[in-house]
């Protein structure tokens, strides 16, 4: 006979694994960085190896150009990263100070409009002038911050970091075309590239896709399919080139 009050089933582990909480758009950020990285190394020197490569089946001249463009490429993704996120550094902690002067001055107008923020997300009048007392009573900064701003003031992205992370992932994405193109024999090196860059292509797509729970097929062929005619533009130019003797 069943009981006439079952008590809730608990979800087992791996039901409901969705990501919840601040750290979600902070894990995305760093997924960027070294997604748009790898890509981009991956991409732009497979595209600079395979065109020269249409001219010429040099291994110095396929190595000085793959090296050439690997250095080129990652420090100009450090310094891009770099002042972009200094950049949004900046309008972070300058929104934070503003928010601040204006809590100090103005902290009941303040208290109103948190109350019709969170009004706004849905909250009935009376629940949301409640709840926005007890979090301007428990930190009211934090509380603008995340609520007005959508910042945390204790996670704002550290430029270093996102420079770094970018040099890197654009230097072990460019590393695989350059070793793909000068390692094997001459006869071999051309389907051995396109085929590494575009496997790798699909995993990166793969991956990051995973990681940010978005459709694969479309990442994989977005990824694969740009790598593709990268290395076919290139290629045919260094053809044409080559064969015009440049």
């Amino acid at each position: 006979m069943s009981p006439q009050n079952p008590e809730p089933v608990s979800p087992r582990a791996g039901e409901h694994d969705e990501a919840h909480g601040g750290g979600l758009g902070s894990r995305l950020n760093w997924l960027r960085a070294a997604v748009l990285g790898a890509n981009d190394g991956i991409v732009s020197t497979a595209g600079l190896v395979v065109g020269v490569a249409g001219a010429t089946d040099e291994r110095s001249a396929l190595l000085t150009a793959g090296l050439a463009g690997l250095l080129a490429g990652s420090m100009s993704m450090a310094a891009g990263e770099y002042v972009s996120v200094s950049t949004q550094r900046d309008s972070e902690k300058a929104a934070l100070a503003l928010e601040k002067r204006e809590l100090a001055t103005e902290p009941q107008a303040e208290l109103v409009e948190l109350t019709e923020l969170l009004e706004g997300k849905g909250i009935s009048r009376d629940l949301a002038r409640e709840v926005a007392e007890q979090l301007t009573a428990h930190d009211a900064l934090r509380a603008h911050a995340e609520v007005e701003l959508g910042i945390d003031p204790d996670e704002l992205t550290n430029p270093w970091h996102a420079a770094g992370a970018s040099f890197l992932a654009f230097t072990a994405g460019a590393l695989l075309p350059l070793l793909a193109i000068v390692l094997p024999p001459a006869a071999h090196r051309l389907w051995i590239t396109v085929a590494a860059v575009l496997t790798a292509l699909a995993l990166c797509g793969w991956s990051s896709a995973r990681m940010g729970a978005a459709p694969v097929s479309r990442a994989v062929l977005r990824n694969a399919g740009g790598g593709a005619l990268a290395m076919g533009v290139t290629y045919a130019a260094g053809t044409l080139l080559g064969a015009a003797g440049v």
